[in-house]
């Protein structure tokens, strides 16, 4: 062997192990996921790259699940129909009580309008800063797409929120026409406000302005076209969601009806009167009214297949 073509294999050695140590800490081969995957994705991080992971497990909520929020329900769905046509809409804060439905309305939409094309993308607050790179992702695609953040909120000095500024109305250029923004906060104006701050000539801190920071925090929120409230529930309504509840997992009516003081009881325990507290007491209730009826069945049918045959048809004495 020469010394050439010696030094030439010593050489691809050593690159295919330099390629080995460097392999892991390359990105994605592709950051485009699979489109037909599923309908709603997730952003994720992986070793300081972002990819959408296609979300393949959705609960089955639907429109109709969502009770005494009407007026909510109808005003940000006739948005997302507009919004599915290729129609002008916008981008949707949904604040207010917790529990009270808010992200539960943008599952159920996508499960209500995914066949027309719509698509969900999960953001996570601490991803802000990539929604650029998102919409950038999704920029000409034929689906029409709901950046969905949930849960939103920013401390004092957060800068992540500026990144969330300028995709919904803050940069040169314009916004994909098949991109929406949809969060919930349980705060309407996203982040903390005082009471000092109401008074503009007194002096907060080093700020000579105090006014024009006060702008600076609400202008967030003003940049979501639609504002949408959501408020807690009364007895009656929580009652109601219960009621529900119970019905589609299986209970009968006058189950339903028994169950009311425990409900009760149950949102007394949690201080809270929410669909989220219906939903959960009506699992609670249901799996444990259910439960034993299903192993009676299961007992009963053990029994019946251990007699034999011949016993079953032998007479009955008199």
């Amino acid at each position: 062997m020469t010394d050439p073509f010696r030094q030439l294999v010593s050489f691809l050695v050593r690159a295919e192990q330099f390629l080995d140590r460097v392999e892991p800490l390359l990105p994605p081969a592709s950051a485009m996921p699979d489109w037909l995957a599923g309908s709603a994705f997730r952003w994720r991080k992986s070793r300081g790259f972002g990819y959408l992971q296609p979300i393949t497990r959705l609960p089955a909520i639907k429109l109709d699940d969502l009770h005494d929020i009407d007026q909510q329900k109808a005003r940000v769905d006739a948005n997302t129909r507009q919004f599915v046509a290729g129609q002008p809409a916008n981008n949707v804060l949904l604040t207010g009580a917790r529990g009270s439905g808010k992200s539960s309305l943008v599952k159920a939409l996508l499960n209500a309008y995914a066949g027309n094309g719509l698509r969900v993308i999960e953001v996570e607050k601490g991803d802000l800063t990539d929604l650029p790179d998102i919409v950038e992702l999704i920029d000409g695609r034929p689906e029409r797409f709901i950046i969905f953040c949930d849960d939103l909120s920013f401390d004092s000095g957060d800068a992540r929120y500026k990144a969330l500024k300028v995709v919904l109305d803050g940069s040169i250029s314009a916004a994909p026409e098949n991109v929406l923004i949809y969060a919930t906060s349980n705060r309407r104006h996203l982040m903390p406000e005082y009471f000092a701050e109401n008074l503009e000539s007194k002096r907060l801190g080093e700020e000579i302005h105090p006014g024009e920071a006060i702008e600076e925090k609400i202008s967030l929120s003003e940049r979501f076209g639609l504002w949408i409230s959501f408020y807690p529930f009364d007895q009656d309504a929580y009652l109601a969601i219960v009621a529900h509840w119970l019905t589609s997992f299986g209970c009968a009516p006058d189950e339903v009806v028994r169950a009311e003081r425990e409900a009760l009881n149950w949102a007394l325990e949690r201080g809270s009167r929410s669909g989220r507290v219906a939903w959960q007491f009506a699992r609670d209730w249901a799996g444990r009214q259910l439960f034993p009826s299903a192993r009676a069945r299961r007992s009963r049918a053990k029994t019946t297949a251990a007699v034999s045959p011949a016993a079953r048809k032998r007479p009955r004495k008199a």
